[in-house]
């Protein structure tokens, strides 16, 4: 607003005047009056936020102003070698930044259901095999995955962050994407509470005390990249960072989400959703995907081996189609065993009866894979359903009956003669 103090009336009518010029004058400067503050106003500098104002906002959205620099580089998670001891040794003498540390604002899941699915999958495995069963760390992990989701240095997608550089063997961005880690198959129970943590955090849930952090490590290793970052937090065992500068201010978390979530093959062994459509065909025409093989009534392990699965197998599906459901239902095991009877009444009890001649007869259809030796067999019964020779089980032949014995010769009665038999001749008396 304009300060109107220093604005003078100009003379009222009736009143005489010095001259023109003073009238001039007096106008100019009345006019000057009210444009000058006005212009300063509208070009004042920028205020500078003091400390205690920017700790007043903590969470909010930050500068909509973009430097001109682009985003940091992502660097792969490459170590020092360093002893355990030596590595927790160094990390300790790293302070912690200090300043405010808000909580990263809630993210919102705006896919569809096929692509939220995926979503869930690839943040419960992030979760599941950097934390292992333990909520508050798989909770930090999961808020460490959305904040790069959300920042431009990052892929746009949920699954694409947690398998950035998972092709190759080094330069991943979490290691068990590419260590091998994932054929280490987790209980189901352990995957059903990771997923709810996933779905969660998709849905607006924040763990607020890693902030804004794109980076972590564990205390007992020292990452090349940690010397460019801020050390924000740390959570039991993991150390937490953000970048220093602009790009790690709320401000710099503007990447738009919505983006198709990609299907990750290494995860198809645990869920449907990665698993590539022609695949699914495959495993809908064997019945997983539809009401002959209800959640109920899918395969199980037999009890006295968990890695037999003895399964009667659906007559109206194809035979073609019993390999595909043998790989779904072994998923990643090392061992395993699928052995199935298109007659249900013929299905054994328990893994060792299924080597008993009258079970071996009737089998229709058998996998065995064994990957320490390595094998991988799928086998028909051909007497069933034709397949080419080298498809078709080897059937046990029964061997002969042994040819029935003679009967032995009857001991001759003494006294009694038989046609045929020499006529006896009498022995002389003894004198």
């Amino acid at each position: 607003m304009a300060d109107t103090s220093l604005i003078v009336a100009p003379p009222r009518h009736g009143i005489r005047s010095g001259s023109a010029a003073i009238d001039g004058v007096l106008v100019a400067l009345s006019l000057a009056a009210i444009a000058i503050p006005a212009v300063i106003v509208e070009h004042a500098p920028p205020i500078r936020i003091e400390p205690r104002m920017a700790a007043s906002q903590r969470g909010a959205a930050g500068p909509a102003t973009v430097p001109a620099i682009p985003p940091p580089p992502v660097e792969p998670a490459e170590f020092r070698n360093l002893p355990p001891e030596e590595a927790r040794a160094f990390n300790a003498t790293v302070p912690f930044v200090t300043g405010p540390n808000p909580a990263a604002r809630p993210f919102r899941f705006v896919g569809d259901a096929d692509n939220r699915a995926r979503a869930t999958d690839c943040l419960a495995a992030a979760v599941l095999y950097e934390a292992g069963d333990d909520a508050k760390g798989q909770r930090a992990v999961a808020q460490v995955v959305l904040n790069r989701v959300r920042h431009p240095a990052f892929p746009g997608t949920v699954c694409g962050v947690v398998f950035q550089g998972s092709e190759r063997r080094t330069g991943c961005q979490f290691t068990f994407t590419c260590d091998g880690a994932l054929a280490r198959a987790y209980p189901e129970p352990f995957w059903e509470r990771a997923r709810k943590i996933a779905a969660a955090t998709l849905a607006g849930s924040v763990y607020a005390p890693v902030g804004y952090a794109t980076h972590y490590h564990t205390d007992w290793v020292v990452p090349y990249w940690q010397s460019s970052l801020s050390k924000i937090a740390a959570v039991d065992t993991h150390l937490f960072f953000r970048w220093a500068g602009w790009w790690g201010t709320p401000g710099a978390f503007r990447q738009g989400s919505g983006a198709p979530e990609p299907r990750i093959l290494q995860l198809a062994p645990y869920s449907p959703a990665h698993k590539l459509p022609e695949v699914l065909a495959v495993e809908q025409e064997a019945g997983m995907l539809t009401g002959r093989f209800a959640p109920a009534s899918l395969p199980r392990a037999s009890n006295d081996d968990p890695d037999t699965f003895l399964v009667a197998l659906d007559a109206a599906t194809s035979p073609d189609s019993w390999a595909a459901l043998a790989g779904a239902t072994c998923g990643d095991r090392v061992r395993c065993k699928f052995l199935g009877w298109r007659d249900r009444a013929a299905v054994p009890v328990r893994a060792a009866a299924a080597s008993d001649p009258a079970a071996l007869a009737t089998m229709s259809f058998s996998y065995l894979r064994d990957r320490t030796q390595p094998i991988e067999r799928l086998l028909w019964n051909c007497q069933q359903v034709p397949r080419p020779a080298v498809d078709c089980m080897r059937r046990t032949v029964a061997p002969p009956s042994p040819p029935a014995a003679e009967p032995a010769a009857a001991a001759p009665l003494a006294g009694v003669r038989r046609r045929g038999d020499p006529t006896p001749v009498a022995s002389p008396l003894p004198q």
